[in-house]
């Protein structure tokens, strides 16, 4: 069963809109959370080492490009502060992406029953 857009009633229409909205978003959503994982791994992975060395290790932390010398419980700090940071971010987008995907399950659901109906 072939059906033109343009023959669709305006609601059926927004529905359509709707879903390709939700969907950009949720793509979008996946996206962040993705990068958002990788540095909160990144981030555990230098709470490891950090928790490892001596509390006189000479550490350095990256500062856009350039590498300063930092100290090492203040380094560490400033890691548990981002991982916390970004345990918080990655729950809140994994909240947003559950509200999405229902969303747009229950309209996929809608346009399919009225496409059915129709």
């Amino acid at each position: 069963m072939t059906i033109n857009f343009d023959q669709l009633d305006d609601e059926t229409k927004k529905k359509i809109q709707n879903i390709t909205a939700l969907s950009q978003n949720l793509e979008f959503l996946t996206q962040q959370k993705l990068q958002i994982e990788s540095s909160l791994r990144e981030a555990e992975l230098a709470i490891d080492e950090l928790e490892k060395a001596k509390p006189d290790t000479i550490v350095y932390k990256r500062i856009g490009g350039v590498m300063v010398k930092s100290e090492r419980d203040r380094l560490l700090d400033e890691k548990k502060s981002l991982k916390i940071t970004l345990e918080m971010q990655s729950k809140t987008l994994t909240q947003k992406t559950e509200r999405t995907k229902n969303s747009l399950e229950t309209l996929q659901k809608s346009l399919q029953a009225d496409l059915q109906n129709k």
